[in-house]
């Protein structure tokens, strides 16, 4: 099991290679997001922290997902129109992943077993849940998916100035 979130790779819905290894000393935020969600609104609140942070350190990642209610369907160029035109969405955007059973992405498996849900359960229950990490690449928080993206200010503020 790798300690860092720095071990891992990813391609992007463009399918170019996001190495985590050029996020160290930045703090992360990964989403497990979905176009036709209850919650796909909160898109435009994970946008609002990215144009808020950004410039001091924030990386926003969306993880789309089609295992709960099929609520992300759609091949790359669907997901890619949907979060451009629908959410003005320019932070980053991985390929479509599974979170959970035997296709999970590792980085999933790896944040699930750092930071357990509710009750010691690792699996993640739906769209939008959401982990922050650290500046040194370690989990840090585990959010639920009715979680606002404007709730975790003070948690983002707090890691970027490294307390």
């Amino acid at each position: 099991m790798p300690n860092t979130i720095y071990d891992f790779q990813i391609n992007s819905l463009q399918n170019k290679l996001i190495d985590f290894k050029d996020f160290q000393n930045k703090v992360i935020l990964i989403v497990n997001t979905a176009s036709k969600c209850g919650f796909t609104p909160q898109y435009t609140g994970l946008q609002q922290l990215h144009e808020k942070y950004a410039d001091q350190g924030l990386v926003v990642i969306g993880f789309p997902c089609n295992q709960f209610g099929g609520q992300e369907p759609g091949e790359a160029e669907e997901i890619k129109e949907n979060c451009l035109v629908n959410y003005g969405v320019t932070f980053l955007i991985t390929e479509k992943v599974d979170v959970n059973g035997p296709n999970a992405t590792p980085i999933f498996e790896f944040l699930k077993q750092s930071l357990p849900g509710m009750f010691g359960t690792e699996d993640i229950k739906w769209n939008f849940s959401k982990f922050l990490i650290d500046k040194s690449g370690k989990p840090y928080k585990r959010y639920a998916p009715a979680t606002e993206p404007s709730q975790l200010i003070d948690d983002i503020e707090g890691l970027l100035k490294g307390q």
